[in-house]
């Protein structure tokens, strides 16, 4: 298996025709990566670049982590066909390679007369969506399902299928999947200036010059500034957001679904959420801002969450916060992706992608080889990836601390090295020595959840922090 995966110094070139790649994805997040994935099925010479050190550090690393049914999107858009069939997707990807799911269905409650009135009108919106499980449960039922629910509730719409999943292992295993197959992955790389002929496109990066002869632009909050690159000013990205709470592991018998709110006119709201690392989340907030790296959260956003909460499940406000973290989406002012095709720049635009990215990404994938294939690439039957198992980080699944034989076989496993988050020194070796390293803290943390417990690395930081350095060049 050669891997070639670089995050500095000038890209890799050689002379003519073999130095060209046929197509080069910009955007590592979980869409860049769904798709460089789909096109390592491929005989092609594929790249995919981002301008941060790790896959997924952008948008993706820092979402709600919800798996969707769908059952809400606008009917007839394109994001409702691909979260329908990407949910269908990922599901079965995600049991095949470990990545953590559990579906613990979804409430959608009503406070007032008003959101009970539009609980029927949601339940049709599923149904044209091809969801057809959503029901609608009373006051009593609704009390019983979920015990610790703030007073007032009337009602809420059932969704039996929605999920709860991992966003960190997701992109990291299409990404790992791609690079395995091929895909050279280049980090650190940023797009500064495309140039384009009859042939394709010259990228100017900060590593250097890259030619490709497709491009796929899956560039997240900077997709509207390649896309104006290649002489377009169809949409602009207004980065929106998230501010979510994160509570401590003890509050999690608190919470038995994903509690969401019954939308309005100010979007869909406030939720809580279990997540599939045992904690319980609170949020987001959406804000629109003007800058695409205000990823700080605000004493404001933080007090709005903590009374939206306190009226969902009060007992909630009285347990211990992990984390606070805030991400930014991608919004356009249109409700629905932005995917479009040129082929007479063998380009492909993949902007505006929501919260729903994560679930729609591997049909986005399949989607944006149909439209490469109708700018002219030509594609041969695609070939099975080889088969691939990632870390298991969920709570409700094994870990390597509790299989007697895997520590008996490598007493690594049994070292402890965070206890909060009981991460072993051999998942933190694995890590380390992984197909995609990761090259900060942060990015060891996403892939065994080391320092990221209710300690927040007090205890093991240092220890951490050690095994890390030793194994960086």
């Amino acid at each position: 298996m050669t891997v070639t995966l670089t995050t500095a110094g000038p890209l890799p070139s050689e002379k003519g025709e073999k130095g060209t790649y046929d197509v080069t994805v910009v955007g590592a997040g979980v869409v860049g990566a769904a798709i460089a994935r789909e096109l390592a099925r491929y005989p092609l010479r594929t790249a995919l670049i981002d301008a941060a050190d790790d896959i997924g550090n952008g948008t993706s690393k820092a979402n709600t982590a919800i798996l969707h049914t769908g059952f809400d999107a606008v009917p007839g858009s394109l994001e409702a066909r691909l979260v329908r069939e990407g949910r269908d997707l990922l599901a079965d990807y995600a049991a095949n390679t470990g990545i953590p799911v559990e579906r613990v269905g979804a409430l959608l409650v009503a406070w007032d007369e008003d959101q009970l009135a539009a609980l029927p009108r949601l339940r049709d919106k599923a149904a044209r969506n091809g969801y057809h499980a959503s029901r609608i449960i009373g006051a009593d039922e609704l009390r019983a399902r979920e015990p610790r629910l703030g007073p007032g509730a009337l009602g809420a719409l059932e969704v039996p299928d929605e999920s709860i999943i991992c966003p960190w292992t997701t992109p990291l295993a299409f990404a790992t999947q791609a690079v395995r197959a091929g895909v050279h992955l280049h980090l650190n790389c940023r797009v500064q200036d495309i140039g384009s002929d009859a042939d394709g496109h010259t990228l100017t990066t900060s590593r250097g010059p890259l030619r490709t002869r497709y491009l796929v632009n899956a560039a997240g909050l900077y997709a509207d500034e390649i896309d104006s690159l290649l002489g377009h000013d169809v949409f602009t990205v207004t980065p929106r957001r998230g501010q979510l709470i994160v509570f401590d592991k003890l509050a999690r018998e608190l919470v038995g679904h994903i509690l969401l709110p019954v939308p309005g006119p100010a979007g869909k709201g406030v939720l809580v959420a279990p997540t599939v690392f045992g904690n319980v989340l609170l949020g987001p907030t959406a804000e629109e801002l003007d800058d695409k790296t205000a990823t700080g959260s605000t004493a404001d956003g933080l007090q709005l969450l903590r009374e939206k909460g306190r009226r969902i499940v009060p007992e909630l406000l009285d347990e211990e916060i992990t984390a606070v973290y805030a991400g930014l989406r991608a919004a356009t002012g249109q409700e629905d992706y932005r995917i479009q095709e040129y082929p007479g720049l063998r380009y492909v635009a993949v902007g505006g992608i929501r919260s729903t990215g994560l679930t729609a990404s591997m049909a986005i994938g399949r989607h944006v080889m149909g439209l490469l294939s109708a700018t002219g690439l030509d594609l041969t039957a695609p070939r099975a990836l080889p088969p691939l198992t990632m870390p298991s980080l969920g709570d409700a699944f094994p870990r390597p601390y509790r299989s007697a034989d895997l520590i008996a076989e490598d007493p690594a496993y049994g070292t402890l090295v965070c206890h909060c988050e009981q991460v072993s020194l051999g998942e933190i070796r694995d890590a380390l020595a992984s197909t995609i390293p990761p090259h900060s803290l942060d990015g060891l943390r996403r892939r065994t959840r080391a320092r990221g417990g209710r300690c927040q690395g007090f205890y093991c930081g240092a220890a951490v922090r050690a095994l890390f350095e030793e194994e960086r060049p």
